[in-house]
């Protein structure tokens, strides 16, 4: 349920169209939707202003488009992560209109046709191009929830000079989502840098003594520059939207 199906509802209330027993059933049935295999919070836009999302990983392409189609058919937007290409294409015969964005695994459905007015740039950095596909969970997820995005890509320690050629970018973006693996090094220049909230985002890549993104995040969490927030390896989801909901407060949104 969204604010403007609560509305809707009890605009409907106050001009007698519906009763209080009425408003009771409908709420209840909108509550929560038990599938067997899943049960679908209908509520999550109305507590967190944005549906649930779907983690593709770990469910079937069947079960994936089921749940899609169940939040899609309301008209909320879809946002689905994690995916395949397989399980695309099984939302797609669900959804016509649902989109398949590969350099982020990524299916989206419903897309705001603007960001939200008021709102500052969320950027998206990282350090290399290996880092992209986690750098694009987050982009993706960023511009569902309605926020204006850019990115910076490839801007890492070991060429410093290319971070330091896109100053304009870092100092008018409201919110950064850094991601890099390897040694983690980047939030920690990046947050050495700017005024605003900066959210680091561990990656899995690296060589053996990367530890499958481990050295990064403890390097991320040992910064010693201020202001930076770090989340799980490779999140760039729960990165994104924790930008997200930083934004929405620095707008007043």
């Amino acid at each position: 349920m969204t604010k403007d199906e609560l509305r809707k509802i009890l605009s409907q209330f106050k001009q007698g169209k519906l009763s209080e027993q009425q408003i009771v059933e409908r709420l209840t049935l909108m509550h929560t939707e038990p599938i067997g295999y899943a049960s679908i919070d209908h509520h999550r836009a109305l507590r967190q202003g944005f549906p649930e999302v779907i983690l593709c990983q770990g469910k079937t392409a069947q079960q994936v488009a089921e749940i899609a189609a169940k939040i899609a058919r309301r008209g909320q937007p879809l946002l689905a992560t994690r995916a395949t290409r397989d399980q695309f294409k099984a939302v797609k015969r669900k959804i016509r209109g649902a989109r398949y964005h590969e350099a982020g695994r990524v299916i989206t459905a419903n897309e705001p046709k603007r960001h939200r007015a008021n709102r500052g740039t969320i950027l998206i950095v990282t350090a290399g191009t290996a880092d992209v596909p986690v750098a694009e969970e987050a982009a993706l997820t960023a511009m569902m929830l309605g926020n204006p995005v850019d990115r910076l890509f490839d801007v890492g320690v070991a060429g410093i000079h290319r971070l330091l050629s896109a100053g304009k970018k870092l100092m008018e973006a409201s919110v950064i989502v850094v991601v890099a693996g390897m040694e983690g090094a980047l939030p920690s220049v990046v947050g050495g840098l700017v005024d605003v909230p900066v959210i680091a985002v561990p990656t899995s890549v690296g060589y053996g003594a990367s530890f499958g993104g481990v050295t990064a995040l403890l390097a991320m969490l040992n910064s010693c520059a201020s202001g930076i927030t770090v989340v799980n390896i490779d999140n760039g989801f729960g990165a994104a939207f924790a930008a997200s909901l930083i934004n929405k407060k620095q707008s007043g949104d």
